[in-house]
């Protein structure tokens, strides 16, 4: 059972916005990852890709990490073995069910509920997955109801582009100023950044630290995040 006020009272008289990424930042997804983009690869007739490589694309549409992985594809041969990997993530899914061994982060629930008593707090998800992916997630954790704005990389450029966070404001009115992203990639960073928004990085996700040169703060722990929007809109 979440607390049943906000730890931090954060004194705030216009809206606010909590855009968070889902890989890697609320949920642990990497052995559903590893799994699903070995697979695919397989069967597309390429090597598999080593650990470190698939976590440093996590966060990109399938079509951009695909450009990353196998550089050397063209347009064409690049979206056969996206719709190879995609329909191998559909098929594990069908065959494990919404809860694909994908847990939350600690904290990650007490934080969403916690936040969620604010009024002036509003949450979104900006993520890598499509869709189809979000919403075996949603599924799998019962947290669908705490978001007011979902984006997903089949809906938008890939990140670090800002298209994903562009459309949160619309669909909350919210002023960028106003807003924080949080997420574990320089990606999330990056595609903050340039949305003209806030930014905190988690250490915990699937780039390390070095990479979060973007981020405005680094937090260890989900305890850390409410000081740090506190800080952040003081």
């Amino acid at each position: 059972m979440g607390p049943e006020r906000p730890v931090c009272d954060f004194r705030m008289s216009e809206l606010k916005l909590v855009i968070f990424d889902m890989d890697g930042t609320l949920i642990d997804s990497q052995a559903f990852i590893q799994l699903g983009m070995g697979q695919g690869f397989a069967r597309a007739g390429y090597p598999a890709v080593n650990k470190d490589d698939v976590l440093s694309i996590v966060g990109l549409s399938f079509n951009a990490a695909v450009a990353v992985l196998l550089p050397t594809l063209d347009a064409a041969e690049n979206q056969r073995v996206v719709d190879v990997i995609q329909q191998t993530f559909y098929k594990l899914r069908d065959e494990m069910g919404d809860d694909v061994g994908s847990p939350l982060y600690p904290g990650a629930r007490d934080t969403l509920e916690r936040l969620h008593l604010v009024d002036e707090i509003l949450m979104g998800v900006a993520t890598g997955k499509a869709r189809r992916g979000l919403d075996h997630a949603y599924n799998a954790h019962k947290i669908e109801h705490f978001f007011i704005t979902s984006q997903t990389a089949d809906l938008h450029p890939s990140k670090p582009h800002p298209s994903m966070l562009h459309q949160t404001l619309k669909d909350t009115g919210v002023e960028a100023a106003q807003a924080v992203m949080v997420g574990d990639t320089e990606f999330d960073m990056e595609m903050g950044r340039a949305a003209g928004f806030k930014t905190v990085g988690v250490s915990w996700g699937y780039h390390p630290v070095s990479r979060l040169g973007a981020a405005d703060v680094i937090i260890d722990d989900f305890a850390d995040l409410d000081a740090a929007l506190a800080e952040m809109w003081s």
